[in-house]
């Protein structure tokens, strides 16, 4: 529930076959209560995420919001970035952000955004995912083609957002701010709520 999943995983979760698996996810976005998007990695897979605030008290969250996380994406230059500054806007707590093959600078586009939404990003400088040497216990990864290449089998949660650098207008990072502001707020929410 606090994390997008590939059809493949939740099969691996549930032990379901493919086709009672399918059925079921076919039931459950008619009823509303998922999503299915396609990966921006690999363009076969897609990815279900839980609609918030459609199960009501039966949501389920981590047991509290941890205090320290690191997200990843591909070149750390948008989506890990921004979700970093809001983390730790919205929860108090210590955040990270690296990348798989991280680009030179922070986008300029994420950096206004950020400013538009009340953070600084002027001083952030992206970094190998390599090169972070205490890996938290939760890693996020906020970027399709990152999951993909360096799994989930850690148990970390992974957030299908959207690349803002594919349009790379001002409305497509402050969807990307809209989207990581709702998804930690429902984190932290239900972990305050459970503390």
């Amino acid at each position: 529930m606090v994390s997008d999943r590939a059809p493949i995983e939740l099969q691996a979760l549930t032990g379901l076959e493919s086709n009672l698996l399918a059925h079921h996810l076919d039931t459950l976005e008619e009823a509303g209560l998922i999503v299915r998007s396609h990966s921006s990695g690999d363009a076969r897979r897609r990815y279900v995420r839980l609609v918030h605030g459609a199960l009501g008290e039966l949501e389920f969250s981590a047991d509290r919001t941890p205090d320290d996380v690191l997200f990843v994406c591909t070149k750390n230059s948008a989506r890990s970035q921004l979700a970093a500054a809001l983390w730790r806007e919205i929860t108090g707590c210590r955040a990270q952000s690296a990348g798989t093959h991280p680009a030179q600078r922070v986008h300029p586009g994420a950096i206004a955004a950020a400013e538009r939404s009340g953070l600084d990003l002027h001083d952030a400088t992206p970094r190998r995912f390599d090169d972070v040497a205490v890996v938290p216990t939760l890693v996020i990864t906020v970027c399709d083609r990152a999951h993909e290449e360096i799994g989930s089998d850690q148990g970390w949660w992974h957030w299908s957002v959207p690349d803002p650098l594919q349009r790379a207008t001002k409305r497509a990072f402050d969807a990307t701010v809209a989207d990581l502001r709702e998804r930690i707020e429902a984190v932290f929410e239900a972990g305050a709520d459970r503390q």
